[in-house]
């Protein structure tokens, strides 16, 4: 009755997919640690000494330390996630409309229309109004600047 017994180790195939197993929980491990230290740090409700008192905890104690922050700050964790990834979009949305903005100004086919109504009220005459779209058409006129073409007849 002396049965062999087979370990995972016996087989190839197995031992490689326990040491893929392992390493994975090993980086996850890692990645968890990294996230609440990164959280510990971001955390502006936090005074300085609960902050270094929660890294001293996670750092001596890794599992336990990472265990209790997790069921302790969890909530509050995923938030603060939350309300960096708003942060970011709001600022990238922010840069976008800026650039956007900057990037021409106000285009030509504006001046051109801001011209033909400051026509049409009579506050330029013909010959200002085509000498203006010259220049608009040039990209001479600085933004803004057609608009401001007064008559010499001072209307």
């Amino acid at each position: 009755m002396s049965a062999q017994t087979y370990l995972a180790y016996d087989f190839p195939l197995l031992s490689a997919f326990w040491t893929m197993l392992v390493f994975f929980l090993w980086i996850m491990w890692f990645v968890l640690l990294f996230r609440i230290v990164f959280d510990i740090f971001r955390d502006d409700s936090m005074s300085g000494w609960g902050k270094a008192g929660w890294l001293v905890f996670c750092i001596v104690l890794p599992f336990v330390g990472v265990f209790v922050y997790v069921v302790a700050r969890g909530k509050d964790m995923g938030r603060r996630e939350v309300a960096q990834a708003r942060e970011q979009q709001q600022a990238f949305d922010d840069y976008v409309r800026q650039t956007a903005r900057s990037g021409g100004g106000s285009s030509s086919v504006d001046e051109l229309s801001r011209l033909s109504e400051i026509r049409a009220r009579g506050d330029i005459t013909d010959e200002e109004f085509r000498r203006a779209k010259e220049l608009v058409l040039s990209g001479s006129a600085p933004s803004g600047s057609s608009g401001s073409v007064t008559s010499p007849s001072g209307r």
